[in-house]
């Protein structure tokens, strides 16, 4: 190349860098102006990147807190055995029920759910006659106690003489899980 440039006039010489230049400025005006945001971009995320990652050790180092909490809500809590659970539904139903005047009609089979990590959910059908004032005492004081009773459906008809309801209801009671070895293990987080 050297060879080439030192055959040249010197007016060829001085066109050939002016192309050489107006190339060079062409190339970096196409390739390389483009990119002139990037270093803005870039210092963009690694600050966002920084807040995440100090959010994060501070949730990490607040792990213990949480775990005290999960202990204390699972010791607090009246376990019932799980094949206790199902008897000590329909026991209260029916004490209540007693006690309010209203008369169970009809039962259906209990069904357990155990979608979440530390309750197990009964759900019970039944089908009672009752007044509507001797209803509404029996759902209030059914709710009310520590039966962890509570209504999930209810569906209310008149009885033949309309004085009296007939009711559907889906009774649901939420039970914590016996505590296992999983439950009670702490989540260990290591910070970097």
């Amino acid at each position: 190349m050297k060879k080439y440039f030192t055959q040249l006039r010197p007016l060829e010489r001085r066109i050939a860098v002016g192309v050489l230049v107006v190339l060079f400025i062409v190339l970096n005006w196409v390739f390389v102006k483009p990119h002139f945001s990037d270093w803005g971009n870039l210092k963009n995320r690694l600050a966002t990147a920084h807040q995440n990652l100090e959010r994060d050790h501070q949730v990490i180092a607040e792990t213990p807190k949480y775990d005290a909490q999960v202990k204390s809500l699972q010791s607090q809590g009246g376990a019932v055995a799980l094949e206790n659970q199902s008897i000590e539904m329909m026991r209260n139903i029916t004490t209540q029920s007693a006690q309010s005047g209203v008369h169970i009609d009809n039962t259906s089979r209990q069904i357990t759910r155990t979608n979440d990590a530390f309750f197990v959910e009964q759900v019970q059908n039944i089908t009672v006659h009752a007044t509507d004032a001797q209803l509404v005492d029996f759902l209030y004081k059914l709710g009310a106690g520590a039966s962890m009773v509570r209504v999930l459906d209810l569906e209310l008809q008149p009885d033949g003489p309309k004085q009296n309801l007939n009711a559907s209801i889906r009774l649901v009671a939420s039970y914590q899980k016996n505590p296992s070895a999983d439950n009670l293990k702490p989540a260990t987080a290591k910070a970097p």
